[in-house]
């Protein structure tokens, strides 16, 4: 081999590799705003552009990597054997990227929904608003579309992934569960969860239930009475329609309806979590992708941090826990994560699963390894186990900040993560975790001032809102996240309630220690309960994948659950 031939050897193994490494195959840039902001220059930083568009990707089903997505072999492939997603993505860089801080801060989105990296807004002391906190500082800013139930709309980060069918072509179909609540007075029809089309329309292979309360009577529905279809615009049994349900004399405001049916069609949802691995994948490290569009920040990113706020926590915590913080090359993806006021996983890696659920009855999300430590789950017959078991194994862990407050003891179940099941131990945090809590917040805490509202304040609560914002002490932690993996610079102990510690107790106000005060209720029977399912035996409990093929699920028994102490005027006594 001479040597011209040795360096066209070279060059192709060199642009086959950066095919390889790179599972996004294109990125198309649809729009870009340069300078961004307005034109605002951010401190030394300067003026940054805002670059957004599709990223075309594709998984090799067989890879040990993605094996773990459910129904990811009954995709279609191409002609290479590949399975195609198409994700949005918008990225946040100085103009003059060498100006940047070289840090990668992937900010997960909400239900698509594009926000202030973080989502806490001003800083509520009339300092920098939640943008400008970060380009003041050089991050450049990821966002990118995952969940893949969603239908594109503009200013929204969403992916289309394929169909699962069988291998013969035809549908694969399941049982689902749809529940619909506090419908506006004289409707008549509902759509079904989306994507969660109807095999059948004939209504007596389905059933539909109706009752008062969570707890209340069970008032089946006659077959006769309602029908998968429309009827908005014509009478009862409406345009026959799988997508959607209509009942002959509307539904009642004051009830809540139930309804098992068998499903076609399912999109095979996990792809998102490999899309994420792998956007995150291109932009870190690739050069360019197979079309030599080169990679606006190439050679510019050192590190790499997510965060996620609320249900995008959720999907960090699954993230990790499934493997996918390490990329098909075997490197660590994120070498940091924040998951915040997040208490549960995201329950996405399943077929015909909903992942916009916010643990209601029957909503799958509590039931896999919920713990950073190591854990025996013995109330629920599992071996001990951790999220960070994969990561351990692969060396791919990143430096871990979770973060939250009341809100997601009393209705997201937070307790399960830091006492297990039985709720009888504190289990050990890793060295790699910190946790940090926020005392009697909401979910995502306040504004800062204060209120002058009567009791009770109309909405979702009995009590007054708590002020306490989480906005200012989320900026220190992030920074302080940062410098952990930056400059290895050690982060604040951890601050949250511990059982040894006599700070976490029954959710009963004997317990708590909770004052009476007139005209107010006490916190007994608030609790969002913590059910023991079954939904199958088709279904990976400790993983939160697979098939679920019982619906709506046998609840075996219910879980303890603990919610911090609190001092003669009602305040937790423990916390930042």
């Amino acid at each position: 081999m001479n040597k011209l031939h040795k360096l066209i050897f070279i060059l192709t193994l060199i642009a086959l590799s950066v095919s390889i490494e790179a599972r996004v195959t294109r990125i198309v840039i649809e729009q870009k705003q340069s300078p961004a902001y307005e034109g605002k220059a951010f401190g030394s930083v300067g003026q940054y552009e805002i670059l957004s568009g599709k990223a075309y990707g594709e998984l090799d089903p067989k890879d040990p990597h993605n094996t773990i997505i459910t129904d990811l072999q009954f995709a279609p492939r191409n002609a290479r054997g590949m399975v195609e997603y198409v994700a949005t993505f918008s990225l946040v860089k100085p103009i003059d990227v060498n100006k940047s801080n070289g840090v990668l801060l992937y900010g997960v989105v909400n239900r698509g929904n594009r926000a202030t990296i973080p989502a806490f807004g001003s800083s509520g002391n009339g300092g920098e608003s939640g943008d400008e906190f970060f380009l003041n500082r050089g991050y450049i800013i990821l966002q990118s579309g995952w969940q893949g139930d969603l239908a594109p709309r503009p200013n929204a980060e969403t992916i289309i992934v394929p169909i699962a069918k069988n291998p013969d072509g035809s549908s694969i179909t399941g049982i689902a569960l749809a529940r619909f609540s506090n419908m506006a007075a004289g409707t008549n029809t509902l759509p079904l969860p989306v994507a969660h089309e109807a095999a059948n329309l004939d209504t007596t292979k389905a059933t539909l239930t109706k009752r008062a309360s969570e707890d209340g009577a069970i008032i089946p529905i006659a077959s006769s009475e309602w029908a998968f279809g429309d009827a908005t615009k014509t009478a009862f049994p409406g345009t026959p329609d799988g997508n959607k349900i209509c009942l002959k004399n509307g539904f009642d405001p004051a009830y809540l309806y139930e309804l098992s049916y068998t499903a076609k069609d399912p999109l095979v949802l996990g792809i998102g979590f490999a899309a994420t691995r792998d956007i995150n994948e291109f932009f870190r490290r690739a050069v360019k992708d197979d079309g030599n569009f080169i990679n606006p920040v190439a050679g510019k990113i050192t590190h790499a941090i997510a965060q996620g706020v609320s249900q995008s926590g959720n999907f960090i915590k699954t993230f990790i826990h499934l493997g996918f913080n390490q990329d098909e090359q075997n490197r660590i993806v994120w070498d940091g994560a924040n998951a915040h006021i997040a208490g549960r996983q995201l329950a996405m890696n399943i077929r015909f699963a909903v992942p916009g659920g916010a643990a209601s009855m029957y909503e799958a999300g509590s039931e896999p390894t919920m713990w950073w430590g190591e854990y025996e789950d013995k109330s629920r017959g599992r071996k001990s186990a951790s999220m960070l078991d994969r990561c351990s194994a692969t060396k791919t862990c990143p430096k871990i900040f979770e973060t939250f407050g009341s809100a997601e003891f009393w209705g997201l179940r937070m307790s399960l993560n830091l006492l297990g099941s039985n709720a009888e131990v504190d289990i050990p945090l890793p060295a790699n975790a910190r946790r940090y809590y926020f005392p009697g917040t909401t979910h995502g805490g306040g504004r800062g001032g204060f209120s002058t509202e009567p009791l009770p304040v109309q909405g979702v609560c009995d009590l007054s809102a708590n002020p306490n914002p989480q906005s200012d002490s989320m900026r220190a932690l992030i920074v302080a996240l940062t410098d952990w993996v930056t400059k290895n610079s050690t982060p604040p102990d951890s601050v949250y309630p511990r059982l040894d510690r006599g700070e976490l107790v029954r959710p009963e106000h004997r317990a708590m220690g909770f004052p009476l005060i007139p005209n107010a209720p006490l916190p007994d029977n608030m609790i969002n309960a913590l059910p023991h399912y079954h939904f199958g035996t088709d279904f990976n409990y400790a993983d939160l994948s697979g098939v679920m093929t019982v619906q709506p699920p046998i609840i075996k028994r219910m879980l303890p659950l603990l919610v911090p102490k609190v001092d003669v005027d009602g305040n937790e006594i423990s916390g930042i």
